[in-house]
């Protein structure tokens, strides 16, 4: 007699290890004070970890550019702020603003982007996160200095919209720490501002990932060791920029979006 393996086993993991975080959660008195421990969403410390995101690029509609997330192991002896003695990712590739001749239903190109996977879900459903105690998003980057953007998706009513906010880094070329207000992004679809503005859905994130949409050709590279919720900042973390400086994104009436121009909320 043969025993019938239980395919259900990685549903049924899942299902054990969010009921541990949940119980966890609430004996710990997290849900009703402030959070002191950061709450990771995702790191790059193993190479499975890359196989958890999506790649792309208006490659995908017929574009020219090229885009790719890899994984870089760590370097054992790291001597200078270019190094990490941590895995990480590399986001790299090339953009091209060319337009792809035999589809003239495309009328812009040039960028990339990737994204965490949705999660898998458990049996109490969808597996998101709640990060409502927390104040920043916080992410661990190596930037080229180019014009990144950071894209949350949430449990929204409409599954197209987009929280964005300027990914600043201050030292490019060195390793550093970025935190970003969750009141600050702002909610787009298709790369448009959406008027009303409402406050991000911050119990039910569904995935991060960051684009590069600034349109000038030519080769980019952004390295990402981890990105976390939390309400802390260590010695080595640095603020968002608070320069006010316009980006690409209007609003309603064409104004550029001014980051900074928002209080903390």
């Amino acid at each position: 007699m043969r025993v019938t393996p239980n395919l259900n086993r990685g549903f049924v993991g899942r299902s054990l290890d969010e009921f541990k975080k949940q119980a966890a959660f609430a004996l710990s008195g997290e849900a009703v004070k402030r959070a002191t421990k950061p709450y990771i969403l995702h790191t790059f410390h193993e190479p499975s970890s890359i196989a958890a995101c999506k790649v792309m690029s208006d490659k995908d509609i017929g574009g020219f550019s090229a885009s790719h997330l890899d994984y870089i192991p760590p370097v054992t002896t790291a001597s200078s702020p270019s190094q990490n003695p941590h895995g990480h990712a590399k986001f790299h590739g090339n953009i091209s603003i060319e337009l792809p001749k035999d589809r003239p239903d495309v009328q812009r190109t040039g960028f990339a982007a990737w994204r965490t996977h949705d999660r898998p879900p458990t049996i109490f459903g969808k597996s998101l996160w709640n990060v409502d105690v927390y104040a920043f998003l916080a992410l661990r980057i190596k930037s080229d200095g180019r014009k990144y953007f950071v894209n949350l998706q949430t449990e929204s009513i409409v599954p197209t919209d987009i929280h964005q906010h300027r990914l600043y880094a201050r030292r490019p070329g060195e390793w550093e720490t970025v935190l970003i207000k969750w009141g600050e992004f702002v909610r787009t679809n298709h790369g448009m501002v959406v008027e009303p503005q409402r406050e991000i859905m911050k119990q039910k994130l569904r995935t991060v990932g960051i684009g590069l949409i600034d349109r000038v050709p030519g080769p980019f590279e952004l390295c990402v060791e981890r990105i976390w919720a939390t309400n802390e900042m260590g010695v080595e973390d640095i603020r968002e920029d608070e320069r006010g400086e316009e980006g690409m994104l209007k609003d309603s009436h064409g104004r550029r979006i001014k980051w900074g121009d928002k209080g903390e909320k």
